[in-house]
C-alpha cells in the first residue's frame, strides 16, 4: 500500500456508498467497513458489500456488528412492526426510516479502525438532497463530528470525514458512478425486499428516478 494514504469507506452495499468508494479509490487505498444494524435486508446488503469489496480488490475489510440497534428500535428499517413508507405515505419531517444515531455509531466505528490503520480519511456516501429530514446527513453534522474525531484521538492522528456526494441529487450520483466505472449492478437500495427490489419504498423510488433522470436503465431486478 505504498505511495497512497488509506481511507476507510463506510460501504453499506447501496448505490451512494458504492459511488463514494469509487471516488475514494482515485486517491486512496481502500479499507471497506460494513455494518449489520438489524436492518430488514441485512443479508442482501452484506452480499452486495462483499461483491463490491471483491470488485474493488481490497484486502482491508471490516464487517461490524451493530445489531443492538435492532433491539433499540425506533426505525421502520429495524422494527418489523412499523411499515416502511412508500412514495405515497412518506411524511414530512424526519422519516420513519431514520435509524436513531446510526451515522454517529458508523462514524465512530470507522474512526476507531482508521486510527489503528493510520488512515487519513473516512468516506461516507451521505447526501442532504435525498435525505433532508435526516439530522445526521447535514454538512454541519459532519463538521461537528470531524471535531469529535480530532478531540477523541491521539494527538498525531489526522482523520478527516469526506462527503463527496453531499450536494448531489440521485441522478448526479448515478452519472458520477458511471463516469468512475463503479459497479452499480452490484448495489442494493431496497428497504424491504432482498430478491427483487420492491420499486415502491422511498429508497427504490429515489433510485429509479435517479437512473431515469440520468438516462440509463437501473441494472438491478425489480418486482
Amino acid at each position: 500500500m505504498r505511495g497512497r494514504p488509506v481511507a476507510v469507506v463506510l460501504l453499506s452495499g447501496g448505490l451512494d456508498s458504492c459511488v463514494s468508494a469509487a471516488v475514494a479509490r482515485q486517491d486512496y487505498h481502500l479499507a471497506l467497513c460494513h455494518a449489520n444494524y438489524s436492518q430488514r435486508t441485512v443479508a442482501q446488503e452484506l452480499s452486495a458489500f462483499r461483491a463490491q469489496a471483491a470488485f474493488f480488490d481490497t484486502i482491508l475489510v471490516l464487517e461490524a456488528d451493530l445489531s443492538f440497534l435492532g433491539k433499540i428500535g425506533g426505525s421502520s428499517l429495524t422494527d418489523l412492526h412499523q411499515a416502511v413508507p412508500t412514495e405515497d405515505t412518506e411524511p414530512a419531517g424526519i422519516p420513519s426510516t431514520y435509524v436513531p444515531f446510526r451515522n454517529s455509531l458508523l462514524l465512530a466505528t470507522a474512526a476507531a479502525w482508521a486510527e489503528v490503520l493510520g488512515a487519513e480519511a473516512i468516506f461516507i456516501g451521505a447526501n442532504v438532497l435525498d435525505n433532508p429530514g435526516y439530522p445526521d446527513c447535514r454538512p454541519e453534522y459532519f463538521e461537528a463530528f470531524n471535531r469529535v474525531i480530532h478531540l477523541g484521538t491521539r494527538p498525531e492522528t489526522r482523520i478527516e470525514i469526506k462527503t463527496p456526494l453531499i450536494d448531489l441529487d440521485k441522478a448526479g450520483i448515478v452519472r458520477l458512478g458511471l463516469e468512475l466505472k463503479a459497479p452499480l449492478e452490484l448495489t442494493w437500495s431496497c428497504y424491504i425486499d432482498s430478491e427483487k427490489a420492491c420499486g415502491r419504498c422511498s429508497s427504490c423510488v429515489l433510485r429509479l428516478r435517479g437512473f431515469a433522470a440520468a438516462g440509463v436503465l437501473d441494472p438491478i431486478p425489480y418486482r
